[in-house]
């Protein structure tokens, strides 16, 4: 009797032992039931537009109302409201462009180079784990990780421009947790971190009403709650384009004609 339950004892051990590699999920596994999670590729990649409006802070106690919206292929445009003034930030698919009135600039001028490449990635509709071999990113699956209390697939995701991502999703839910990634600001490389959570069925698609985001290890951080998320409403394309510079447009228009000067009176008595 011993012996046959150290036997039962050692084939129980080995099964433990051996359960979960022979379970292990690959990344394909790991992403498939992500993208089912998030509403299906199916459902995900028929949505047109976008459309978040919500509030962020913006400094201690302070909070501004903003929207953003984004179109496929690759439009986004923000709008954000403090001080009684709005600034803007948008990609057409080609130009990035921006109106910060807070900095005494209120006509739209054209992004640099670093700035351009963020609204880029921003305006990446599906977001880089979509179809991220035809974007040209490669994609490594590293291990497990634990985020605010829940295990997470660590998943490590290098650009086609070279720069590395990595994206947390839950284990159970497979929705993303967190993402990090390191930007270059004003010539200073700084890692970021973003916190996803609360997320809603908003018209079969998995969307996060909460963000948070900041320095990674910094205290300081940017959270952004959103209080109505539309799937499909009517946006044109013109919403992304950069206007005219307004004050210079204003300034032509409402200078007044010169008005037409009076004919010199004839000289008495000079015969034509």
């Amino acid at each position: 009797m011993f012996r046959k339950a150290l036997t039962a004892l050692a084939v129980l051990t080995l099964a433990v032992v051996f359960a979960p590699a022979s379970h292990a999920q690959t990344l394909d596994e790991i992403l498939a039931k992500h993208y089912e999670a998030s509403g299906g590729l199916a459902r995900l990649q028929k949505v047109q537009t976008m459309r978040l409006s919500g509030k962020m802070t913006v400094g201690p106690g302070m909070e501004a109302p903003f929207s953003m919206e984004k179109k496929r292929p690759g439009m986004m445009r923000l709008d954000f409201t403090f001080s009684g003034m709005t600034g803007t930030q948008a990609y057409d698919g080609t130009q990035g462009w921006q109106v910060m009135p807070f900095m005494g600039k209120k006509d739209p001028e054209v992004l640099g180079p670093e700035e351009v490449k963020e609204v880029e990635q921003q305006a990446d509709f599906d977001g880089p784990l979509v179809d991220w071999k035809a974007k040209g990113h490669a994609i490594e699956l590293i291990g497990k990780e634990s985020v605010e209390g829940a295990d997470t697939w660590k998943i490590k995701l290098t650009r086609k421009s070279g720069q590395i991502e990595f994206y947390y999703i839950d284990t159970e839910t497979y929705l993303v947790l967190r993402q990090t990634a390191k930007r270059t600001v004003r010539g200073t490389e700084i890692e970021g971190e973003t916190l996803l959570s609360d997320y809603k069925d908003v018209d079969g698609v998995m969307c996060p009403f909460s963000m948070t985001n900041g320095v990674l290890g910094s205290p300081q951080k940017q959270a952004m709650s959103f209080d109505k998320i539309e799937v499909d409403p009517v946006i044109a394309d013109s919403r992304f384009r950069m206007p005219a510079a307004t004050v210079g447009a204003d300034s032509t228009a409402a200078k007044p004609a010169t008005p037409a000067k009076p004919a010199a009176p004839a000289t008495p008595g000079k015969k034509k």
